[in-house]
């Protein structure tokens, strides 16, 4: 079943960068932009943790996103509220941003991201 559908997969692409909300499980907010962010398939988004350790251990208590984008010169956004399904420190798409990654810094976790809903404005 498809969440992100042309619009969607466009706008994350475009828009950038975006910004990830999360909460510890008491409720505690963080919000944490991302460049990496992007489309895996056409339920999961994915994003690369450089130094975001807040982000990281927010999601391990409470796996549930909010994510925004905006260009302020148009006014134009999407947003996205999903469940985080994994956290990676290894494999082909770690490895992937990682290398990618490699001049601005160590890659520490590529975070994958179940789209429940999404929407552009």
């Amino acid at each position: 079943m498809e969440k992100i559908n042309d619009e969607l997969k466009k706008a994350i692409s475009d828009i950038k960068p975006s910004f990830v909300a999360t909460a510890r499980k008491d409720g505690q907010p963080n919000v944490s932009p991302k460049g990496s962010l992007r489309v895996f398939d056409d339920q999961h988004i994915v994003f690369a943790d450089l130094r975001s350790p807040r982000t990281i251990e927010n999601l391990k208590e409470n796996p549930y996103v909010s994510i925004i984008a905006l260009d302020p010169a148009t006014r134009k956004g999407w947003r996205v509220w999903g469940k985080t399904v994994d956290i990676m420190t290894s494999g082909e798409l770690f490895e992937k941003f990682s290398e990618e990654y490699a001049e601005k810094g160590k890659v520490n976790h590529v975070v994958k991201i179940l789209v429940e809903e999404g929407l552009v404005f």
